[in-house]
């Protein structure tokens, strides 16, 4: 991965047009986690992008756009993957507890390489089916990154929401069709219109919260 003090550049200025600062010593980290993502998908095949312009704009920063939205002191990325948006956002916001939840044992194993390679302590790996998973706490904020539909998020993971949490649903183009099926108990409390820099497709974050 070229960490050059050109993409920290781009990774800095792109990451403060979404509201998001970061020091030099996150840069750092961000470009360490790409690099072993880089490394691991050689051999562990954990996402389809190659390159690394697109690889910071893809995974970093478009993990970063969601960071803005967050509230409380806790959240839980379902369906994690290769840790995004987990880890970029565990990396931003150091003051926060963030929960990676995947089934998947192969990527578990990447996932846990990362939290001790990079040191990070607010970061905690979960191996487990989201229907199946019991927390001793819950959480402020449920996020989903192509994880599933927005009803099939919800109706999943529910059981995981503290007392006036959000569930975020990262999404492309605007998921109308979607909004409509929610369950009665739950309501589409904001969509917000994302421009990831770099990134010409759409994006929309999809704030849902529990009807009190």
């Amino acid at each position: 991965m070229g960490n050059t003090v050109a993409s920290r550049a781009r990774l800095a200025n792109g990451a403060a047009e979404l509201g998001v600062e970061l020091d030099e010593a996150a840069q750092q980290v961000l470009m360490s986690y790409l690099a072993l993502l880089k490394r691991w998908n050689k051999v562990y095949n954990l996402t389809a992008i190659k390159g690394d312009d697109n690889m910071l704009t893809r995974h970093l920063l478009d993990s970063l756009s969601v960071v803005s939205t967050l509230q409380g002191s806790s959240s839980i990325d379902i369906g994690s993957g290769a840790g995004l948006p987990g880890i970029p956002v565990a990396i931003a916001r150091p003051d926060m507890q963030v929960t990676l939840l995947d089934s998947n044992a192969k990527r578990c194993r990447f996932l846990r390489q990362v939290q001790a390679q990079l040191k990070l302590t607010n970061l905690s790996i979960v191996q487990r089916r989201v229907e199946e998973y019991q927390p001793a706490e819950k959480f402020d904020n449920l996020l989903s990154r192509a994880f599933s539909s927005l009803q099939v998020f919800i109706s999943s993971s529910a059981h995981l929401l503290a007392e006036g949490g959000q569930f975020i649903a990262m999404k492309g183009a605007w998921p109308g069709d979607e909004t409509v099926q929610l369950e009665n108990a739950y309501r589409v409390a904001e969509v917000v219109k994302i421009k990831v820099p770099g990134l010409p497709e759409q994006r929309h974050l999809v704030i849902c919260q529990k009807v009190k």
